[in-house]
């Protein structure tokens, strides 16, 4: 790690629960916590705010390298605006998985992400973090549920929100995302060689968070993912 502070990386599919697990993570130990995929909605926000396509890539590159997001409280602004809620809406998660397929794009924001790094240490979440992002991360963690159980979560998660929504749309729509994920040329979604797996699909929020721990404490002590 080159004396740098240590980085829990954890990736994985849409709605895999990364995100939670991330969080939980970095309270338990006192570390900080980047959300990459809030950078992405951010840069979705803005293009459609700013009229611009989902597939014009060279406008949405000049706006993720104007973007200066400030991260605080659990509360998210972008140009002086508060946007936590706006960005978690569906138009822009679908928007967000759009913009992402641009080698451009994730190149602007790459700086904006390695920037995070710093004392006494890091739990990111997204889907290139441990390949591309941190592939020098302490621990990577590739972090999988079933379509099923995810389209389960949201589902739930939207309900909650009082937001009405079909789960077969949103099976149908993960499946989407994925395809365009793994797919793309720009850091597809796959596991770190050296990460370990696993699948969340049977697993309450509490065994997923005891079982990154206990594999970041073996990290600590030098111990290395089982090869599957």
């Amino acid at each position: 790690m080159n004396g740098q502070p240590p980085v829990i990386a954890i990736d994985g599919p849409t709605a895999s629960g990364k995100g939670t697990i991330a969080q939980r993570v970095a309270d338990g130990l006192g570390f900080h916590y980047l959300d990459s995929g809030a950078l992405y909605r951010l840069l979705a926000w803005k293009a459609v705010q700013s009229g611009v396509e989902a597939g014009d890539e060279a406008r949405l590159a000049r706006l993720a390298q104007t973007m200066q997001p400030r991260f605080r409280d659990g509360r998210i602004e972008l140009d002086g605006v508060d946007v936590t809620e706006a960005i978690r809406t569906e138009e822009i998660s679908r928007a967000a998985s759009q913009v992402a397929v641009h080698p451009t794009v994730r190149s602007a924001l790459l700086q904006l992400q390695r920037g995070c790094r710093t004392a006494p240490g890091l739990v990111a979440d997204g889907r290139d973090i441990g390949t591309v992002v941190f592939p020098d991360a302490l621990l990577k963690v590739f972090l999988t549920a079933s379509v099923q159980a995810r389209a389960d979560r949201r589902h739930k998660q939207l309900m909650e929100k009082g937001i009405s929504t079909n789960i077969l749309d949103l099976s149908r729509d993960l499946e989407a995302r994925d395809q365009r994920d793994v797919e793309r040329s720009a850091a597809p979604l796959k596991p770190a060689e050296d990460a370990f797996r696993l699948d969340s699909s049977e697993l309450t929020i509490d065994e997923v968070v005891a079982q990154v721990l206990s594999w970041f404490g073996g990290r600590q002590q030098g111990s290395t993912p089982p090869v599957e």
